[in-house]
């Protein structure tokens, strides 16, 4: 069976699902996204991630146009069609089609797309073993230029330091922001814990507030795992017991060494294996 596309109200199978060359998504990065998982039947806080979708929507000035219960049953409509219970979920709203120019008002209607498919981000060893990491030369864009909570689609400088770490043999690399604080990961956000205490970049560091993060935080406070949201700089990471990468699709998974320094025993530490094991219990 074809994998089906959700476009503009409408499923199309995979080989059959288009959008204009002109659309301002495709010709710009002009639009915004949101990656989302379902397990077993239920999407995983679709209240969360819409929410984030028409507030990045609304900040960039693209009036989503749809209301945001029509657009959750069509993420379900979408999985229902491919027969799915676990998937991965891409909500994507463009600009829409316009023309050559910048001018936004050359697109009159926003492009909705909904894929539902799968998506394997790290094989089972990596959240046995754990991953190194390097930190990438290239910077988070400063939060007075572009704020980092929009969720927009361009993702150039995300993919630049991805480069980077793919070059240096890694999967993952470590973003510092303008001030040479940690900020994230290209598609990661990251902790680290140091006696005891589980520690993680703030909103101004110029992060992207991760919905899988922020369940982590509250896992982490009802096992009374003390936390707080605190500057880190590579000297941190370098230093630390244990240290792990939140995301969507990574879910919770374990750092062991960050620019050829171990973190901890180079082992996964404790504390990121209990808080995986609740985030998955969490999820069923």
């Amino acid at each position: 069976m074809s994998l089906k596309i959700y476009i503009d109200g409408k499923l199309y199978d995979k080989e059959n699902a288009k959008i204009s060359v002109f659309d301002h998504g495709l010709l710009y990065g002009d639009g915004v996204f949101e990656g989302i998982r379902a397990y077993n039947g239920t999407v995983f806080r679709l209240d969360e991630h819409i929410r984030r979708l028409y507030d990045s929507a609304k900040a960039c000035l693209i009036e989503i146009p749809i209301p945001p219960e029509e657009f959750k049953k069509a993420i379900y409509s979408t999985m229902k069609a491919n027969k799915q219970k676990d998937a991965y979920i891409r909500a994507v709203v463009t600009r829409g089609a316009g023309d050559l120019g910048l001018d936004p008002r050359k697109c009159p209607k926003p492009c909705i797309i909904i894929i539902t498919a799968t998506i394997q981000l790290y094989p089972p060893e990596m959240y046995e073993n754990g991953l190194d990491l390097i930190t990438a030369s290239t910077q988070r864009i400063p939060s007075v230029c572009l704020s980092p909570r929009i969720k927009s689609c361009n993702y150039l400088n995300n993919i630049l330091a991805k480069l980077e770490g793919i070059r240096a043999g890694c999967v993952e690399a470590v973003m510092l922001n303008d001030k040479g604080e940690v900020a994230e990961c290209t598609g990661d956000n990251l902790f680290i814990v140091r006696d005891g205490v589980l520690k993680t970049p703030p909103p101004e560091a110029g992060i992207l507030e991760g919905v899988t993060r922020n369940a982590v935080i509250e896992l982490a406070r009802k096992a009374k795992i003390p936390f707080k949201e605190c500057v880190l700089t590579k000297y941190d990471l370098y230093t630390a017991d244990e240290c792990f990468l939140t995301g969507t699709a990574a879910e919770v998974i374990a750092v062991v060494s960050i620019d050829s320094r171990k973190i901890g025993n180079g082992k996964p530490g404790k504390v990121t294996q209990a808080l995986l094991k609740k985030f998955r219990a969490l999820t069923k």
